[in-house]
């Protein structure tokens, strides 16, 4: 007999240790997804893991300790890609290019990534059962600079960067051979050049 469990099922139970950041957890009585993970191994007593939380429902942080011995419930959630509509009263629009359907999630959720989306990008939302909770920007952005310091000529790119301004106000360091109306690569995790477009 083949077993079908629905897609949103409870993975099995794991080890406090076993925290990674990105994981969503069934803690509390809410679904919180695992920001920053510090292993601590201190001088006396078992080692834990310092876990920063948010909640994928409400936005609020918890600072958590969980020992090797405590079991935690992982939660997988389905993953689909949504294209971006518009932005109305902080409020993000998506709709899915399946289906047609729109869903809406508020623009915080996004952080500072929240300027690399653009009209008609597709990002990936996270669904807990019918419900929308997250939503990642793609890791590699084109953006154009609308400001930065001139190329000086025979200036290396050894180790000097120079601050830019993006056409989505953002300011990144770049390089001294790029210039201003250059569009360049962003990376969105850690909110670096990465290379030219």
């Amino acid at each position: 007999m083949i077993n079908l469990l629905p897609w949103f099922c409870h993975m099995p139970k794991i080890n406090g240790n076993e925290i990674r950041p990105g994981n969503v957890l069934e803690h509390n009585d809410g679904l919180w997804a695992a920001v920053k993970v510090d292993h601590v191994k201190p001088g006396k007593g078992g080692a834990f893991a310092q876990v920063e939380l948010r909640n994928l429902r409400n936005g609020s942080k918890l600072n958590e300790r969980f020992r090797s011995a405590d079991k935690v419930e992982r939660v997988r959630l389905e993953q689909k890609d949504q294209q971006f509509l518009y932005e109305d009263d902080g409020m993000l629009m998506f709709m899915d290019a399946e289906t047609y359907e729109q869903i809406s999630l508020p623009a915080e959720l996004l952080g500072d990534r929240r300027p690399f989306l653009q009209d008609g990008m597709t990002i990936v939302v996270e669904f807990y059962e019918d419900e929308a909770l997250n939503a990642t920007v793609p890791q590699k952005v084109v953006c154009k600079i609308v400001e930065t310091e001139p190329v000086v000529k025979g200036q290396t790119a050894a180790n000097s960067f120079k601050p830019a301004i993006l056409d989505n106000g953002v300011k990144v360091m770049v390089p001294p051979f790029v210039g201003p109306d250059e569009d360049i690569v962003v990376n969105t995790e850690t909110m670096e050049y990465s290379e030219r477009a």
